[in-house]
Order: C-alpha cells, then sequence, then structure tokens
C-alpha cells in the first residue's frame, strides 16, 4: 500500500490532531500540539523490522516519531492499564483478544501488523525420568506453565489438539506463580487464571488446573519433581543452563516446525501493533499511515537481509537462510494484512474460546480499524 501525495498531506495536517487528543499519555509522550511537527511516542522490542523507523529511514508525514524499547510485560500493563503511556504500542495479541471479549476493552485499537511472531514446538519441555518421548505422551501428564493464558501456550494447546489429538483436559496444569525470565505471571493482561483470586477464564469446574508452589518458577518445578513437562513462553533457565534432567520434547525443533507450516501454511502470531482510540478518532487516517510506515520498515529490514557485498546481519550465510526460508514460507514471508494473516486470526479467535480464555467466540475483524481491513504490507 502506498499513500498518495493527497494522502500525505490530510494526514500531515490531522498529525497535530492526534497528538493533542492523546496528549495527556504520559508525562512526556507527546510535544504541544501548536508545534511543526508534533512527537507522537512508540513503543515495542528492538526488532530489525523496526529498525528504520527508530532511525528515521521511515517516518510518518507530519509528526516525528519516539520510539521506546519496551519488553511485552511493561507494554501489555501500560495498554491495559488505567494510565497509557504509548500512542502507538506493541501489545500481546491473545491477551487483547481476552480482554476485549472479555471486559469490552476498546482503548487501543489494532492494526494488522503483527511484529513478533514464533513457531513454538521449541517451547515444549520434558524431565527425562517423566518418559514423555512423543506428543502422546504427554496425556494425563503434569504440565507446568508460567501463565495458563499466555499467547505462547494457547497456541500450543492448540496445535497439540489440532496436530496430534490431545485435548487440554487430558493434561494436568500447573500454573507457576513466576516465570524464570524474571516476569511476573500476572503481568502483561492477565495471563494468570489466579490473578486476584478468581479465574478470568470460562474453564469448566472440574478442568485440571492447579496453582503452583508460591514463589517457585516454572524452571525450578520441573527439576524438583513437582512437574513432568513444561508448556512455556520463554525457554527455561534450567535448559539454558544445559541441565541434564530437561530436554525439548522435538529434538528436532527446526523439521517440527517446518513441516508444521508445510502442513498449515500458519506462521503463529504472538504481538500486534495497536493504536490509542483516542488519537484514531482525532486523526482518522493515522492507522493507515502507522500501517505503510511499518510495512516500509519491513522491505528495508529485508533489503539487510538481502545485501550480499558487506553482511548486515552477524551471521556468515545468512543469504542462504533467507534463500531457504522464501523457498518454504514466500517471498514475503512476514506477512502484514488481515486477509494475509486471516488463518492465524481465525485459529486465535478459536483457541481462545475453545480453551475458555474468551465468554464468546468474535469476528477477527472487530479488533481492528476499518481502514485497515484491505491494507497489504
Amino acid at each position: 500500500m502506498k499513500i498518495g501525495l493527497n494522502r500525505r498531506s490530510l494526514i500531515k495536517t490531522t498529525a497535530a490532531a492526534a497528538a493533542a487528543a492523546v496528549g495527556s499519555l504520559g508525562s512526556q509522550s507527546l510535544q504541544a500540539a501548536t508545534t511543526a511537527e508534533p512527537e507522537i511516542k512508540f513503543a515495542g522490542y528492538d526488532y530489525d523490522r523496526i529498525r528504520a523507523i527508530v532511525d528515521g529511514r521511515v517516518s510518518l508525514p507530519g509528526a516525528s516519531v519516539a520510539y521506546e524499547f519496551e519488553d511485552i510485560y511493561t507494554l501489555n500493563q501500560y495498554a491495559f492499564g488505567s494510565e497509557p503511556e504509548y500512542t502507538v504500542t506493541e501489545v500481546g495479541l491473545i491477551p487483547y483478544v481476552t480482554k476485549f471479549a472479555n471486559e469490552d476493552f476498546r482503548a487501543y485499537t489494532l492494526i494488522p501488523v503483527f511484529v513478533s511472531r514464533t513457531f513454538r514446538h521449541r517451547n515444549i519441555f520434558a524431565h527425562v525420568d517423566a518418559g514423555i518421548d512423543k506428543p502422546g505422551d504427554l496425556k494425563g501428564k503434569r504440565i507446568g506453565a508460567p501463565g495458563y493464558g499466555s499467547s505462547a501456550n494457547t497456541w500450543i494447546r492448540g496445535l497439540l489438539l489440532d496436530e496430534y489429538g490431545i485435548k487440554p483436559e487430558e493434561m494436568q496444569w500447573i500454573e507457576t506463580t513466576k516465570s524464570s525470565d524474571q516476569g511476573a505471571v500476572t503481568s502483561g493482561g492477565g495471563f494468570s487464571a489466579f490473578d486476584g483470586g478468581d479465574s478470568p477464564y470460562f474453564l469448566p469446574a472440574d478442568f485440571p488446573l492447579v496453582q503452583g508452589p508460591a514463589g517457585v518458577d516454572e524452571s525450578e518445578l520441573l527439576l524438583s519433581g513437582g512437574c513432568d513437562a513444561l508448556i512455556a513462553p520463554i525457554t527455561p533457565t534450567a535448559f539454558l543452563d544445559a541441565n541434564p534432567k530437561i530436554r525439548r520434547l522435538f529434538p528436532d525443533v527446526r523439521a517440527a516446525e517446518q513441516k508444521y507450516f508445510r502442513k498449515t501454511g500458519v506462521f503463529p502470531i504472538m504481538h500486534v501493533v495497536a493504536i490509542h482510540s483516542d488519537a484514531i478518532k482525532a486523526a482518522p487516517h493515522l492507522p493507515a499511515a502507522v500501517f505503510e510506515m511499518y510495512a516500509q520498515a519491513k522491505q528495508l529490514a529485508y533489503a539487510d537481509l538481502e545485501t550480499s557485498i558487506s553482511l548486515k546481519v552477524t551471521l556468515p550465510w545468512v543469504a542462504q537462510e533467507l534463500e531457504d526460508t522464501r523457498e518454504l514460507m514466500g517471498r514475503d514471508f512476514w506477512r502484514y494484512g488481515i486477509e494475509a494473516n486471516r488463518k492465524e486470526l481465525e485459529l486465535v479467535m478459536r483457541y481462545t474460546h475453545e480453551q475458555g480464555l474468551v465468554k464468546a467466540r468474535g469476528n477477527v475483524t472487530d479488533m481492528f480499524d476499518p481502514s485497515t481491513l484491505t491494507l497489504r504490507g
């Protein structure tokens, strides 16, 4: 999608209105709307695919961009809390879906820019003495999980059901009270089924989910014998430390994940970009302009991967890796836009409903700004 000169002019005239509409977001979030170039505050991880936004190679017409790096725990806390900090922010997709469906959350509106996505076969771990050698062996086993409703865990339960016929209720879930990457389980949009004492989810009364010991993370729980396997958004400390008592369920993760993609065409989505709804009301063309900026930045990231005269990425065979990835997943493998990601988005809506995270299955497009529904990036 390209923004024509007339549209660019219109966006420029409304940028100040967007700044004024969200001028209360954070004490330093925006300059006065009367300046020639109002500053709009963005936040997210430091990905190669957003680097051109940070360094100014791509810009937002009529406004300057201040991009701050934050982790997903902090990003979700700001977005879903009472004091939002950023006008444009990365958020967890599944936490957003649950807030949107269960709490009528409308403070932020999504645009179909999926800045974080990861295959999740790599996030299933087993204790070497638990007798778990293949996915079917997870049935009846105790599964440690830092955050039952996290995006990663929701995707993993979905793929275990769709690809191996393993239902969530056929495993015994133990939700840890913290994660070994130091992130609080209840931060980032209420991942915990025990947040505040009452489950925010819609699980049957007899669903096999209990809370783990206080102060024990998933890595400690597995090594102590408190569970047989882990399903976790992060790589447990014990695995990073090469503890011989923990291993991945899929020894050749790359092969398993590529096989999954060949069969399904699905590249799981973790995080999405959201814009404060007040800014959109003041500047209706802002979502399209922000989408275009992210799309251009991604193209520049591709160009950096393609450069062969002087490698810009610190991998000696990056060109071959890019070629192999495109052979499997297509030239634009990191897809933006609704239709290009329809399959993944429909799975998110299905999984969140089937797994009891939302009270009713919603429509994919309801969460996204209408002006972005047909955009491609």
